[in-house]
């Protein structure tokens, strides 16, 4: 049997869900992290081990680690505006019992950590402004790849409504040479040799675009630079899915070129993708209004909507969904899977409350409410 536990990564910390989808209790441990903003979450199902990053100007950039998800320690990356208070007031700080500590390696080049990415081989955290990391000491020392930090483009990448950031990374278990990563408002990238050059790729395939005039939309050749979310399929090929600020796109190429999905979907904009353990073509997403008109669900209606083709057609899932005077956002990190069979799928929103199906997206229930604003949702499974 395998014990699953749910990662939710809030403003105000980390916290821990255990439970199964089926069962009729959660129970929710935390906030953990010293009450930082959490970003995104990460662990490894081998030793069991959590990473947490995060942060913001008050606090700095960071990555959290625990082996047992109740003890954590901090590794600083940059110092925040807190450092310099604790710097040049140590009676006060004193009086607080906070230490100050020597500057973090990266002070003044980061603003906090957007996502987390654990392999065998290395773990990876991207940043805002976009930069991208690697530990290969489990987070306790980092390096910046400086291969994607000078790349040619970088220098016309603009930021998106929250910033620069980067905050998809990807990689698969096979061929550890390979990384994907998303930033927001620059597009895709693409490394076939560990992370020493990298290949932006964003170009349309030769099927007509969808026309419009929304500025992040993109044009007939590229599709629009503000990824939202990106998700590799399971399985040998490099078969990829992007939520886009202007659609849904499929990648059979590894990003070379991009199919737009959209079609069948109540709305072009949304913030994450789900993809199935073990079904290439079987996709969740969560469609929202609009960019200007609110980011809830169409109609006030929450639904889960779900393709059994790749994107060809989409079915909406509302089973245990609110269905009037649903108002929540769903942002970019906080949607999940599970390898259960069926798969399991998960979900947080930004007024505090997790959902799960069992029953991949049939039924929803509720397992958590009163959290702070989920930002990411990921799931640890461990034998």
């Amino acid at each position: 049997m395998t014990h699953a536990t749910v990662l939710v990564g809030t403003t105000k910390g980390a916290f821990l869900l255990s439970g199964t989808p089926e069962g009729d209790g959660w129970s929710v441990a935390g906030p953990f992290c010293d009450g930082w903003p959490i970003n995104h979450m990460g662990g490894d199902p081998q030793t069991g081990r959590i990473w947490a990053v995060g942060g913001n100007d008050w606090y700095g950039a960071g990555v959290w680690r625990s082996g047992d998800g109740t003890d954590w320690t901090l590794a600083k990356l940059a110092d925040g505006q807190m450092d310099d208070w604790v710097r040049n007031d140590p009676d006060t700080a004193k009086l607080l019992g906070v230490t100050a500590q020597p500057p973090a390696p990266f002070t003044g080049r980061l603003d906090a950590l957007w996502s987390v990415r654990h392999t065998p081989q290395a773990l990876y955290a991207g940043s805002k402004p976009a930069r991208l990391f690697r530990s290969t000491d489990g987070g306790e020392t980092w390096a910046e790849m400086t291969g994607l930090t000078d790349h040619p483009s970088s220098d016309s990448w603009q930021p998106g409504a929250v910033g620069l950031t980067l905050h998809s990374i990807v990689t698969v278990p096979d061929a550890p040479e390979k990384i994907w990563v998303a930033i927001s408002a620059a597009g895709v990238f693409a490394s076939e040799d560990g992370g020493n050059t990298w290949e932006r790729r964003n170009r349309r395939s030769n099927a007509p675009a969808t026309p419009s005039s929304h500025p992040a939309s993109g044009d007939g050749i590229e599709t629009g630079h503000c990824v939202h979310n990106l998700q590799h399929a399971p399985g040998d090929g490099d078969l990829l899915y992007q939520q886009n600020h202007h659609g849904v796109f499929r990648s059979r190429d590894g990003g070379r070129s991009w199919d737009e999905i959209t079609d069948g979907l109540p709305s072009t904009f949304g913030f994450p993708i789900g993809v199935h353990p073990r079904d290439p073509g079987t996709i969740w997403t969560l469609p929202l209004n609009g960019d200007t008109e609110g980011r809830y669900p169409p109609e006030a209606s929450a639904a889960v909507w779900r393709s059994r083709d790749g994107g060809e057609s989409w079915h909406a899932c509302r089973d245990g969904l609110p269905q009037t005077s649903c108002f929540f956002t769903v942002l970019r990190q906080a949607m999940a899977t599970d390898h259960a069979e069926p798969a399991g799928v998960y979900f947080g929103t930004n007024t505090g409350s997790v959902f799960a199906s069992a029953d991949e997206g049939d039924s929803w229930q509720e397992i958590a409410r009163h959290l702070p604003t989920v930002l990411c949702v990921e799931v640890l499974e461990r034998a």
